[in-house]
């Protein structure tokens, strides 16, 4: 099956708001074979990528916009349900987002698929105030911290948490990575603001989280966006 015609068919369902048409062309992948995982990276992702750049750029309408992220939220938490759930690694992560729907529909797939991959999730969603995050990560200590957002207007508020923590450094072998379209619209902004990693695709995100070679790579990176931090201080 042509991926990127199964892409176009089903974003054309979900802006029409075409509810049932959107559920059967789901329906129909995955008994051609498709896993919930592969649905979730290569339809569920793209489209939700593909809805941001539009919206954006206002070349599609709000109700279409409405329709397209409320039927997708539903998809994707009905197929999250038949992710290969794999034995529990011993690790935490919290995760929280922005306020925009994009944000909470691409955190809630990232929270459900690394989940699926060991780990203990809790998943905050958007509108949580920094103090609260905080607290949060004192109080339970998690090894990871990942934050999504796809707006610039949160990327203050998102600097001063991660200057706080570094400073506090209640939790110093917190790892912090960030995801979502605002980073991928400014090279490097990810390591300026104090973030240990910037996760560009969903696929990415899962195999650094759950491979061990990969976690000890990170933990090298550990030190990377404190020093640009310091620098540009500087």
């Amino acid at each position: 099956m042509n991926t990127e015609i199964l892409v176009e068919r089903l974003f054309q369902q979900l802006i029409n708001g075409n509810r049932q048409g959107a559920r059967d062309i789901v329906r129909e992948v995955r008994e051609a074979g498709w896993s919930a995982e592969k649905c979730a990276f290569e339809l569920y992702w793209p489209i939700l990528n593909l809805l941001h750049k539009l919206y954006r750029a206002d070349q599609i309408s709000r109700i279409s916009h409405h329709f397209a992220t409320r039927i997708l939220r539903v998809l994707s938490d009905q197929t999250q349900l038949d992710f290969e759930q794999k034995p529990a690694n011993g690790r935490h992560i919290l995760v929280a987002c922005g306020d925009t729907v994009i944000d909470e529909i691409s955190a809630s797939l990232a929270a459900d698929l690394i989940e699926a991959g060991g780990f203990d999730v809790q998943f905050a969603g958007g509108g949580i105030a920094s103090d609260e995050i905080l607290a949060q990560v004192g109080e339970t200590r998690p090894d990871c911290l990942l934050l999504f957002s796809s707006a610039a207007a949160d990327l203050p508020g998102i600097r001063k948490m991660i200057d706080h923590m570094r400073e506090v450094n209640s939790v110093p072998d917190l790892q912090i990575v960030v995801g979502g379209g605002v980073y991928a619209r400014a090279e490097g902004l990810a390591q300026e603001i104090g973030a240990d990693l910037y996760i560009p695709d969903m696929p990415d995100l899962v195999k650094l989280l759950t491979t061990e070679s990969q976690r000890r790579a990170t933990k090298d990176q550990r030190t990377v966006g404190r020093k640009r931090r310091s620098k540009s201080a500087a």
